[in-house]
């Protein structure tokens, strides 16, 4: 049950990730031995569910790479299996009010924090676990380590961050980038001083209440510079991407 993540960000490490979409055991399996911290199994855009992430992070538990699920709307059915499942963090797309942040924490932290519906899940070895001994010590270990990250990716959750960011259950702010720079009016315009004023505005809001913050790139040199800026987590683009372009690059190599 421990999250690999959370502690490296305790520690003022870095932690750098990527989207999972290949679908696939074996794929899980090879990012694993990448050395990646951690992945996002994408059921927002990605073709799975419940039954299909559960395999995922069974092997990336077993290869040690931190396994994160982006659900696919923000219900008490997504939030609940995909914790039940032992995703280690949940990216929380769509988010446009403090309100439905509410139900965010409602739905996946224990009480006293929320109100998240009880099982002795896998996680807990179907209660047989050191830290299923007993129900309230079950609860605080899942609370501290089912990290729930809301992603800013909306004019909506960009205009209520800091009281978001600030709230009881939520564990971080994972940036959209793309998606931002849409809602804004500046598509893909990353180096727009507005979208640069908006990220600011997230990246000082994470900052003031000590909580991480994520965001995505394709950019090596951008992951970089995100770090620099004193962002906590990168995911570095999307298995399905690296795999293309790897295979382009050798091929274009080899019958240059």
């Amino acid at each position: 049950m421990n999250n690999m993540v959370k502690q490296k960000l305790s520690n003022n490490e870095k932690v750098l990730g990527t989207f999972f979409q290949m679908g696939s055991t074996t794929a899980m399996e090879c990012l694993g031995i990448t050395g990646l911290d951690y992945t996002i199994i994408d059921t927002e855009h990605g073709p799975f569910d419940v039954e299909s992430a559960m395999d995922y992070i069974r092997v990336a538990e077993l290869k040690n790479i931190t396994p994160f699920v982006r659900i696919k709307d923000i219900t008490r059915s997504s939030i609940l299996k995909m914790l039940d499942a032992g995703a280690k963090g949940l990216i929380i797309p769509c988010v446009e009010t403090v309100e439905q942040v509410k139900n965010i924490v409602e739905y996946g932290k224990y009480s006293p924090v929320g109100k998240r519906g009880f099982i002795y899940g896998r996680v807990s070895e179907y209660g047989n676990s050191e830290d299923a001994s007993s129900i309230d010590k079950y609860m605080k270990i899942c609370n501290d380590n089912a990290m729930l990250i809301p992603q800013c990716e909306t004019i909506g959750c960009l205009e209520n961050i800091e009281e978001i960011v600030a709230m009881d259950g939520v564990d971080g702010i994972f940036v959209g980038p793309y998606d931002l720079s849409i809602a804004m009016g500046v598509p893909g315009q990353f180096d727009n001083p507005e979208f640069k004023k908006a990220l600011k505005r997230v990246l000082d809001a994470c900052r003031n209440s000590s909580k991480p913050i994520f965001i995505f790139t394709g950019s090596i040199e951008a992951a970089k510079s995100y770090f620099e800026e004193g962002y906590n987590g990168v995911a570095y683009n999307l298995d399905t991407a690296m795999y293309i372009n790897a295979f382009k690059k050798a091929i274009e190599q080899i019958k240059s």
